[in-house]
């Protein structure tokens, strides 16, 4: 097993000692120790040790080796831009007493196994919860700080509601099971683990604190998208201005990435992709630039509110909608506006072809992609394995492909639906249910063509048919309303 590069983020807070003034302290091997402020020093070890690999003394001794220490202390200094003198003077104690994160801050790191995830789609869930706020404002919250990153990159984040998701996030006290206990109020505020398998990306909140969406307490949002930075893979800055500065701050402009914090989230992700306005940003547009309207740019970008839109296949993957077109794809967050867009292979390296239909069974966290005869399996947002046959689900062998297919979990059936018929899948048995192939008109009274695309949202099955949408009453028995497709991605 490949060993993971692990982000560890610790936010600590040290409480400040009552004195009123912090004299300069330089470690000598010939001092005394009585003649030392003990607290400062203290303090001073412990935070070179935990973010400067300062070597510990055994038997839990104070590091008083003047060379060894001074020079910690000159690199602590020079991170954040102070006199490099080496010693604990007003300044460099007061950064030490300052809430921050606890990757170290001189850590070396290489973009090696854990850096960085091998994919663009990534799932995360929410497991516990703070009792600090309403679950819908923590919900909010965690889903604006990834937004954060998503934005600023051609990442997406989808949320799933199981435990096999990339990254975790719980709110949690004291010993949790990851070897880095939390110590209660006022101290370690969350901490992430880099990019990787098992607990890689997980992210935990000390629940001893108090957490809130204001200036008061800890702010969630503020926390959360540092924390998320290392879970995807970025390292400390030196820059105060940056999200990824070491230091806590209670208030940010709107803004919060800093041009540092982009470029470094796109050096490892890629820019964000697919936006149309990043053409009309320099007066470019496909009937003015002919390399534009070719294959490097496909048709319908130029245009995703064209009335006439059409999707070959549509399903949902945790929280998002995804849409697909030809070899294009569009990811929709089903509480933002905000959408993804680009090749299918920007977000599935492993699809190179087009997508017939799709259906995503919510109880295995699993979608299923269909290319006609064949079908791909992705799981926690990645694909899985190679395609399969078709003939998996139990078709006959003149089935070749199909038109649309949707997942109905009231029901526990998978219908697909090709031409004039369709077949009904049972989930939990693994197989077709007898009398199948029945006529779509029988059962579906309103439904008299061919569709194109299907999926199923709070209790309607939406029938994608051309540029309109039918919202089915599957328990009804009729249609109950139509709108345009392109009203799916906000047009």
């Amino acid at each position: 097993m490949p060993v993971m590069v692990l982000s560890c983020c610790v936010l600590v807070l040290l409480m400040p000692g009552l004195c009123l003034s912090a004299p300069t302290y330089m470690p000598d091997v010939t001092s005394s120790p009585s003649a030392e402020p003990q607290g400062d020093l203290k303090l001073a070890t412990e935070y070179l040790q935990q973010y400067y690999d300062l070597e510990k003394e055994p038997l839990g001794r104070m590091k008083r080796s003047g060379a060894s220490f001074t020079s910690k202390v000159k690199d602590m200094q020079i991170f954040f831009g102070l006199n490099a003198s080496g010693a604990l003077d007003f300044d460099t104690l007061e950064l030490m007493r300052s809430p921050r994160c606890g990757v170290p801050d001189v850590e070396e790191y290489s973009h090696i196994q854990g850096t960085r995830w091998n994919k663009n789609v990534i799932t995360y869930s929410i497991g516990t919860y703070t009792r600090d706020m309403p679950r819908s404002t923590v919900d909010s919250l965690i889903d604006s700080a990834f937004s954060v990153w998503a934005r600023a990159s051609s990442l997406t984040f989808v949320r799933s509601h199981n435990r096999n998701a990339d990254i975790m996030v719980e709110f949690v006290t004291y010993e949790h099971g990851d070897l880095y206990p939390f110590d209660g109020p006022r101290g370690t505020l969350a901490h992430a683990f880099g990019p990787g398998l098992g607990v890689g990306g997980d992210t935990h909140f000390d629940d001893a604190e108090h957490w809130t969406a204001g200036e008061t307490g800890f702010n969630l949002f503020f926390v959360a998208a540092h924390e998320f930075g290392h879970a995807l893979g970025l390292k400390h800055s030196t820059n105060p201005e940056s999200l990824m500065y070491p230091n806590y701050k209670s208030s940010r402009p709107a803004n919060i990435l800093s041009s540092e914090d982009v470029a470094n989230i796109n050096a490892l992700y890629g820019p964000v992709r697919g936006h149309a306005n990043h053409l009309s940003r320099f007066g470019w547009s496909s009937q003015h630039s002919p390399w534009l309207s070719g294959s490097m740019l496909p048709r319908l970008m130029q245009n995703k509110c064209d009335p006439d839109l059409t999707f070959d296949a549509v399903s949902t993957l945790g929280d998002a909608t995804f849409f697909f077109k030809g070899r294009y794809l569009w990811i929709k967050h089903n509480e933002h506006y905000d959408t993804k867009e680009g090749p299918i292979t920007n977000f599935m390296p492993k699809i190179e072809t087009s997508i017939d239909a799709a259906f995503w069974v919510p109880r295995r966290s699993t979608a299923y992609l269909i290319h006609e005869s064949m079908f791909w399996t992705v799981r926690g947002s990645l694909v899985r394995g190679k395609p399969r046959a078709l003939s998996h689900f139990g078709f006959p062998a003149w089935v070749q492909d199909v038109d649309a297919a949707v997942h109905i979990v009231k029901t526990g059936r998978t219908l697909f639906f090709m031409h004039d018929i369709y077949w009904s899948f049972n989930e939990n048995r693994r197989v077709m249910d007898f009398g199948f192939p029945k006529y779509i008109s029988d059962d579906f009274p309103g439904v008299n063509t061919t569709i194109n695309a299907a999926v199923h949202k709070e209790g309607f099955i939406y029938f994608f048919i051309g540029p309109e949408v039918y919202k089915y009453d599957y328990t009804q028995k009729h249609v109950v309303g139509v709108e345009k497709a392109n009203s799916w991605l906000g047009c």
